[in-house]
């Protein structure tokens, strides 16, 4: 059995990975729509917080594997830590795009207003993958995977409020509609706008640009580091 293969299989092996994993996705889809805000049904509104902690669960698992000690021994194993993690990865960003793809379809058969389902589909991706390269930047920082999980949560909890998911960025005083500019949130938030709103298609590639540069800059943090 590959990395690829075995990952996937213990992504599913606990019940709350199965649980984020299927259910949560697929109740975001009968999820109602809001009066005037937001303007995408609350499911969909709201993926973008399943997404982050999808992406801490997945990458928990190196968490693991480094706490048994099988990070360390791939140095004088055949296999490249390179490609450990690479397995690893492509591992969970086919889980992400798998959420993303049954919200869209789910979405689309039940009959949300979903006004431009590509561009969301889109949009979801960039997001999963910049949630992932986040958490696996983050689990380079800690040894503890329960640590990790309830620090990243309350982080998240910060993220998805400042940023614009839980709540409109107009209801924030100019200090932090600032800083919100900083964190990814506030770029998924926009381009959830943008969906709803949005004309010019450079608008939404700029959001999309931002959304992979925090993916490589994140990416690069959590990779370098081998966690040993």
């Amino acid at each position: 059995m590959t990395i690829f293969y075995f990952t996937l299989k213990r992504s599913f092996g606990s019940l709350t990975n199965l649980i984020f994993l299927t259910l949560a996705p697929i109740a975001c889809i009968f999820f109602p729509a809001g009066e005037a805000w937001p303007a995408l049904p609350y499911g969909y509104q709201y993926f973008g917080i399943i997404i982050l902690f999808v992406a801490i669960r997945l990458t928990q698992i190196i968490i693991e594997d480094r706490a048994r000690g099988v990070i360390k021994r791939l140095s004088v194993a055949p296999i490249r830590y390179f490609h450990y993690l690479s397995q690893n990865l492509f591992a969970y960003f086919v889980i992400l795009i798998l959420q993303c793809a049954i919200v869209i379809v789910g979405g689309l058969l039940r009959g949300q207003e979903l006004y431009q389902p590509f561009a969301l589909f889109t949009l979801y991706l960039s997001f999963s993958f910049t949630a992932l390269a986040i958490a696996l930047a983050w689990i380079s920082i800690f040894r503890n995977k329960d640590i990790a999980f309830l620090v990243y949560m309350s982080l998240i909890f910060l993220m998805v409020l400042m940023g614009g998911i839980m709540m409109p960025l107009e209801m924030f005083p100019d200090l932090m509609k600032r800083i919100a500019v900083i964190l990814p949130t506030f770029w998924f938030a926009e381009g959830l706008n943008w969906v709803v709103y949005g004309r010019q298609t450079s608008n939404f590639m700029l959001i999309n640009g931002v959304l992979w540069l925090y993916t490589l800059v994140f990416l690069v943090l959590g990779s370098t580091r081998k966690m040993q």
